[in-house]
């Protein structure tokens, strides 16, 4: 109870009243005693004020739960004024930390709700465990792509799917992400194999040992995460190897077709204990004659209807259909964001196509390099591994990477193209399905594909994950059809002509002079006489004199002319027109030859249609071009130096249709004549009866 002050005025009898009463009040209240007090006798009227302060000050000591003494038993007050305010200033402030902590988690509710309808792909709107959203904070990733977004609770809640997303969207992560939750925190946690020498939970077919190679190392970097193993079986390695990796005991296997197969066939591999079996680029797969392999692969899993089947692809052509009606479930998903849209190659890369003769290649390509790469990353791919290895050699810094390339080297290579030790890749298509490289700016194609699904997953090497890229594609007129790949594919190709000398020099200029201006100044005074001699002798002016040093440290000596019709360096293209349609090649030989030298006429290359059916292009040499030029509006003639290059017949026009048909060009009123080639269209075509 706390102690109260008495007046030391107070009489001896009244003092010992007043003790009575303060025991017989012990177990009441301060106030009440306080009250009794009152009634006592008390010589100095100041007293009762300090009844009314001590009552105020025992409500205080009450409430801190004070000693009724001091340590030392006297009834001293000690003022607890500063303690008291102390006080409430700690409750003051633990309210208001509980209330920003509540203010912070409603802060944080908010930013949640904020992020999902702002970001609806936000990782933090799927079931993806903590350990593994870090993995993908640590790479860059704070939301899904559209095609991982669309397939992962699908995968995670145990059906099967087929999948398909234009290619560089992501569709490997498509299942991996839901596969690893699905092994550790979701429905096939519980059956998951563990220990030593486990059986696989998960089994990838991918057609080629690089993209294997790729999806092995996304499984285990994710993988790791969450505790998960992976190994990767390919040929051309160790079978031995991976052997002791499988008697260990894996979750995941990735591999390709082939060696997958063998290695059950010598009971290596166990599928009893499989969740998942993922066939990635299946279309690609089937079509290079893994469809025997595939099946045999799929047939060992003994109970289907406890196994995920998933299908990923760029493309889905309707023969994949029958292989997945036979291994997927009735009520499998299909998220499909390419669909009907016309437009099948990647929306971010623009696709250019230009002219060019095979001999005219190893001229153009570097400078193609240089005018669209933007210093990044570039592949060029060929239909043959003889002429990937050819041009590698051709090309400064460029390496190969075909199939007949020993695994270990093509690994090698690919790890120095993905860490910029050199920027130039030629490759076959060993390299067009899959490989997902950063910072390939361009893609050179030196020949239309054969089909257009290769087109396709070529030219979608760059622009992946949402950036942009440049896709070129060399072609021969006369022996190309673009129109068909541009009918299938749904691309828009824009009809350039090469780079010409010009402008490579001047891109090349630039490069000069950053070059020139990072040089140290410690080399002026060296250089300074020989400069000050040459301004003073030359009759050029400071700056074409600084242009011609540019041009010497460009490796410019003189600036050559390039045609445009098949890229060939001193090489001028031109146009002829007279007036009325010109129906076939020989034609056009003949309307030359009024007024040229017949050795200048059979120096003519590349002789090509326009597209109109009004004119023919054709190539010289830049000697003879005054000469060619003479002739200009002879007899009705129009001859100029091409600036820009019109729409060109195309294989298939040449062959037949509206300007005449077959290996013919045009014939004359009696359906025969001179101009009729052999097998000659249908008689005389739309303009026969004109001549």
């Amino acid at each position: 109870m706390p102690a109260l002050v008495v007046s030391e005025t107070m009489g001896s009898e009244e003092s010992k009243e007043l003790k009575k009463k303060m025991k017989k009040s012990e177990k009441g209240s301060s106030a009440d005693t306080l009250k009794k007090s009152k009634k006592t006798k008390i010589d100095s009227g100041s007293d009762s004020e300090e009844l009314k302060k001590s009552k105020k000050k025992d409500k205080k000591r009450k409430a801190l739960n004070l000693d009724d003494d001091d340590e030392d038993g006297s009834s001293e007050i000690v003022e607890p004024s500063n303690l008291i305010g102390d006080d409430k200033k700690k409750k003051k402030k633990k309210a208001k930390l509980v209330e920003n902590d509540d203010d912070e988690e409603k802060e944080k509710e908010k930013e949640k709700e904020r992020e999902k309808e702002e970001d609806p792909n936000a990782l933090s709107n799927f079931r993806i465990s903590v350990p593994l959203r870090e993995a993908l904070i640590a790479k860059g990733i704070q939301a899904l792509f559209p095609i991982q977004a669309m397939t992962f609770d699908a995968v995670f809640d145990g059906n099967d799917l087929v999948g398909r997303a234009r290619t560089g969207q992501g569709k490997t992560l498509a299942f991996v992400l839901p596969i690893l939750e699905s092994l550790t925190n979701g429905p096939t946690k519980a059956s998951r194999k563990t220990g030593y020498g486990r059986a696989p939970s998960v089994l990838v077919l991918l057609p080629t040992r690089e993209l294997a190679l790729q999806v092995f190392a996304d499984f285990e970097v994710y993988g790791r995460a969450v505790g998960l193993t992976s190994c990767c079986l390919y040929g051309n390695s160790p079978m031995g190897q991976q052997q002791v990796q499988l008697k260990r005991g894996v979750d995941i296997v990735v591999g390709t077709p082939g060696r997958v197969k063998d290695h059950i066939e010598r009971g290596n591999i166990d599928f009893r204990s499989l969740k998942f079996r993922v066939l990635d680029e299946v279309d690609e797969m089937l079509k290079i004659g893994f469809v025997d392999d595939v099946e045999f692969i799929l047939g060992k899993v003994e109970d289907a209807s406890q196994v995920q089947t998933l299908l990923f692809s760029a493309t889905l052509p309707s023969w994949v259909k029958h292989i997945s009606s036979k291994f997927l479930k009735p009520d499998k998903k299909t998220a499909d964001l390419v669909g009907d849209e016309k437009m099948k190659a990647s929306k971010n890369v623009r696709h250019i196509i230009i002219p060019c003769s095979s001999s005219a290649r190893t001229q153009l390509i570097p400078d193609i390099i240089r005018c669209y790469s933007s210093g990044g990353r570039t592949i060029i791919f060929t239909e043959t591994r003889g002429y990937a290895s050819e041009l590698a050699g051709l090309l400064p810094g460029a390496h190969a990477l075909h199939g007949e390339i020993q695994q270990s080297q093509r690994e090698v290579t690919l790890s120095g193209f993905r860490s910029g030790k050199f920027l130039t890749l030629v490759a076959t298509n060993v390299a067009a399905r899959g490989l997902d490289i950063d910072d390939v700016q361009l893609i050179i194609q030196c020949e239309p594909p054969r089909d257009v699904e290769a087109y396709i997953h070529r030219s979608g090497r760059t622009g992946r994950a949402g950036n942009t890229g440049v896709a070129v594609m060399l072609y021969d007129p006369k022996k190309s059809n673009i129109s068909r790949i541009e009918r299938e594919s749904g691309v828009k190709f824009e009809h350039l002509s090469a780079p010409q000398p010009a402008d490579v020099a001047k891109a090349a200029g630039k490069e000069a002079a950053e070059a020139v201006a990072e040089i140290s100044d410690s080399v002026i005074p060296a250089f300074k006489a020989a400069a000050e001699e040459l301004l003073h002798t030359s009759e050029l002016s400071p700056a074409e004199l600084l242009a011609k040093a540019l041009a010497k440290a460009a490796g410019y000596s003189e600036i050559k002319t390039r045609s445009l019709l098949s890229s060939m360096e001193n090489c001028v293209t031109l146009l002829l027109e007279c007036g009325r349609p010109i129906f076939a090649p020989s034609f056009a030989y003949n309307v030359l030859r009024r007024f040229l030298p017949e050795d200048k006429v059979e120096s003519i290359k590349g002789l090509t249609l326009t597209a109109d059916g009004k004119g023919a292009v054709f190539d010289i040499s830049a000697d003879d071009l005054d000469m060619f030029l003479a002739g200009k509006n002879t007899q009705g003639v129009n001859l100029e130096v091409v600036k820009e290059l019109p729409r060109l017949q195309e294989k298939d026009q040449a062959r037949g249709g509206r300007f005449g048909g077959g290996r013919g060009g045009f014939s004359d009123r009696r359906g025969g004549g001179r101009f009729s080639g052999g097998r000659g269209g249908r008689g005389r075509g739309n303009f026969g009866r004109r001549w």
